[in-house]
């Protein structure tokens, strides 16, 4: 039930961000989620797209190196704490957290975490545990 992330290397400089949102602007892909990081030579752009498939394609075409990463997305509960609860279920379970980031939904009140894990199935079987369901691909087109 994982949502596929596109991770696209970037040039570290002026306008490449531009650029590869142009590409998706012009084939009328919706970015939902961004996450973006850098080294001295170039970034990672991390991203969540109502498209996945057509997203790679057209950046691969426009020359932007990219690569399919799974990771959980899950709504976090708008309430102090929220994001510890869990975090908590996932430390519980042993799923070790490489890298996260947020987005908010379309409904007022609804926020998400992306959270790159090294076993996507053991978080996900650990937050289903508690009644926590995460998002699945079908479901970012909505959001």
């Amino acid at each position: 039930m994982a949502v596929n992330q596109i991770s696209v290397f970037l040039e570290n400089r002026p306008g490449a961000l531009m650029e590869m949102c142009d590409v998706l602007t012009k084939n009328s892909i919706d970015l939902r989620a961004l996450s973006l990081s850098e080294a001295n030579e170039f970034g990672i752009a991390r991203i969540l797209v109502d498209d996945v498939l057509e997203a790679s394609t057209v950046l691969k075409d426009a020359g932007f190196v990219n690569s399919f990463v799974p990771v959980v997305a899950i709504s976090i509960p708008d309430t102090p704490g929220g994001l510890a609860s869990i975090l908590k279920i996932l430390t519980d379970a042993g799923v070790n957290l490489e890298y996260m980031y947020a987005f908010v939904g379309r409904e007022a009140g609804s926020a998400y975490m992306v959270f790159k894990v090294a076993d996507v199935e053991t978080a996900e079987s650990a937050l289903s545990q508690k009644g926590l369901n995460s998002v699945d691909q079908e479901q970012v087109k909505e959001l």
